[in-house]
């Protein structure tokens, strides 16, 4: 992961391009895959049994879409988990709402409180239930967040935390609407580039993948009582694992 809040244009892997195989070396290698993880909202044990599920390999591109902190209770080792899959991986975090208010409450008092009130609390609880600054958050965990990014575009795909406008480039999209604005199914149209979008901030209280072809919602509900999804998004293969320790697989209908 690199940058602070920066945008990121990534190729899909491929002859000539990050990770690419040569000659026949490139036939008998494993796919590389490109993962979308949905709204994990400090759900450690989702998150773990998810990891263990994909079993992620050095060339796969895993893209967490955001809001991985507040409101579940353990915020903490979420972080913990995502530092560690940087490791194994190619790993892009995105920022949502929820980092961006945590990195707001680092600058401002008034900030602060205001996250509290929106999950903040389970967020500082997972680190020490006694104390109540946010000074209790390791150097560490908030630089690991300043380098989550505003989006990333592959050659297929758009990955943003919360909306988009389909009229305009990447580059140019506000951030509110980026990490704030609401997919409304019956409103959002495709964008502009003809990429299919993925998102999460909507939650899905069905539990379900949101699928409209061109934009993909996987925000379903983990902290909740839902499921955390992950998705293969050249396959539309799916895993979904939640709180109580369950695991269930699907495939999007393409």
């Amino acid at each position: 992961m690199s940058g602070t809040g920066r945008p990121w244009i990534w190729p899909d892997a491929g002859e000539g391009r990050p990770g690419a195989a040569a000659g026949n070396d490139r036939a008998r290698s494993p796919r590389r895959r490109t993962i979308a993880i949905g709204d994990i909202h400090g759900c450690s044990t989702a998150l773990r049994l998810l990891i263990e599920e994909i079993q992620p390999r050095l060339d796969d591109l895993i893209v967490v879409l955001g809001d991985f902190i507040d409101g579940g209770p353990d915020s903490r080792g979420v972080i913990e988990q995502l530092i560690a899959l940087s490791s194994r991986c190619r790993l892009v975090a995105l920022l949502g709402n929820h980092e961006e208010m945590l990195l707001n409450a680092v600058e401002s008092r008034s900030e602060f409180r205001y996250w509290l009130k929106l999950g903040g609390q389970q967020t500082l609880d997972s680190y020490c239930t006694y104390r109540t600054d946010i000074e209790v958050i390791p150097a560490e965990h908030v630089r690991f967040i300043r380098g989550c990014l505003n989006y990333l575009a592959t050659d297929t795909h758009i990955f943003v935390h919360a909306n988009y406008d389909p009229d305009a480039p990447l580059n140019r999209m506000s951030t509110t609407r980026l990490r704030w604005g609401a997919i409304k199914p019956a409103e959002v149209r495709p964008h502009s580039s003809g990429k299919t979008v993925v998102v999460g901030h909507t939650p899905q209280v069905s539990g379900e993948i949101l699928d409209l072809g061109f934009v993909v919602g996987i925000d379903t509900n983990c902290f909740r009582g839902g499921w955390l999804t992950a998705l293969d998004v050249a396959t539309g293969e799916t895993v979904q694992a939640n709180q109580q320790g369950e695991v269930r697989r699907s495939r999007m209908a393409r």
